[in-house]
């Protein structure tokens, strides 16, 4: 499986990424050490949506604060940049991907995105990864 996070970047350029406690969703609590990971600029915090292929280094569970009934998990990664994108994919060029029915990666991109916009790291699909290998 392959995987892709939406967060702030300050440097869409480098050759290095780390994200602490970042939110999981849609099986992206799963994420480890060899994964091939996604990364996209949240346009919340002033990016443009995606920037990078990568490769997991290290990744590490959060665990979860006492006392609190519903918590999302939340895991630490470092990313080792392996290209970067040819084309820009973000919020604008997914959003008429919105009959989430269709099967299509497009739209399981804008559904785990853009449906909630909160930055977060998520699990996706053969198909959608596929789809993003096309922007590199």
């Amino acid at each position: 499986m392959a995987f892709a996070i939406k967060a702030e970047v300050r440097d869409p350029r480098a050759k290095t990424f780390a994200f602490t406690a970042q939110k999981t969703m849609y099986g992206g609590k799963h994420i480890a050490e060899g994964d091939k990971v996604f990364v996209f600029a949240s346009e919340n915090e002033g990016g443009q949506g995606l920037i990078a292929r990568g490769m997991i280094t290290s990744a590490e569970a959060i665990a979860k604060k006492r006392g609190i009934a519903r918590q999302t998990p939340r895991v630490s990664i470092t990313v080792r940049r392996t290209a970067l994108a040819k084309r820009p994919l973000g919020r604008s060029e997914l959003k008429h991907f919105t009959d989430w029915n269709d099967g299509q990666p497009g739209t399981e991109l804008n559904f785990k995105f853009y449906r909630q916009a909160t930055n977060k790291i998520v699990g996706i699909s053969d198909e959608a990864a596929a789809f993003l290998g096309g922007f590199f």
